[in-house]
């Protein structure tokens, strides 16, 4: 996309994710009422992954207006706070994932990576026909590269808040089965 398109999808998006209710909102659904606005497809790979930032970057955004209403000072107590419009992804050390200059991470997939559980499992965020998933799944090392397995679990974001809900009961088990065992 050349620069002029990027500024309208970006605008487009941000526009549409003021309005939204962010709690029922996803990243398909947003990228698909921009399209229809537009008249773009936004499905390709590397447009997926631009509208992908600007709705990560405008969640951070909206975080940080939560956490810190305040204005943070910069690194030299100026009081003057720059921000960082174009975060490139650079290479990883891991195989060929992509570790954005805001730190996170993403498979060759485009999938977040949340956390690693070992070498071989990983959580993982992604967007699969318009649902949002927490996976916990296995990977397996090919030409470099790690790829699924069919070993682990996908959750829907209501799913994965019930499982959530009970992680402190889950937690209670674990303690009182090792109590027992010990």
């Amino acid at each position: 996309m050349d620069a002029a398109t990027e500024k309208k999808v970006e605008e487009t998006v941000t526009e549409i994710l003021k309005t939204s209710d962010m709690q029922t909102m996803t990243e398909y659904q947003v990228r698909k009422q921009a399209s229809q606005r537009l008249g773009i497809d936004l499905n390709e790979h590397s447009r997926k992954m631009f509208v992908r930032k600007i709705v990560e970057d405008f969640l951070q955004h909206q975080n940080d207006v939560v956490a810190a209403p305040a204005p943070a000072a910069d690194a030299a107590g100026d009081g003057n706070v720059e921000e960082d419009d174009d975060e490139e992804e650079e290479e990883d050390d891991e195989g060929s994932n992509k570790r954005r200059s805001d730190g996170k991470e993403y498979d060759d997939e485009g999938d977040l990576i949340i956390c690693r559980l070992s070498e071989k499992r990983r959580v993982t965020i992604q967007d699969f026909k318009g649902k949002t998933l927490v996976s916990i799944r296995e990977y397996y090392k090919k030409d470099g590269k790690y790829l699924p397995t069919s070993k682990g679990i996908s959750l829907t974001a209501e799913q994965w808040s019930s499982f959530s809900k009970n992680v402190p009961a889950i937690e209670k088990a674990i303690h009182k089965m090792e109590e027992r065992l010990s």
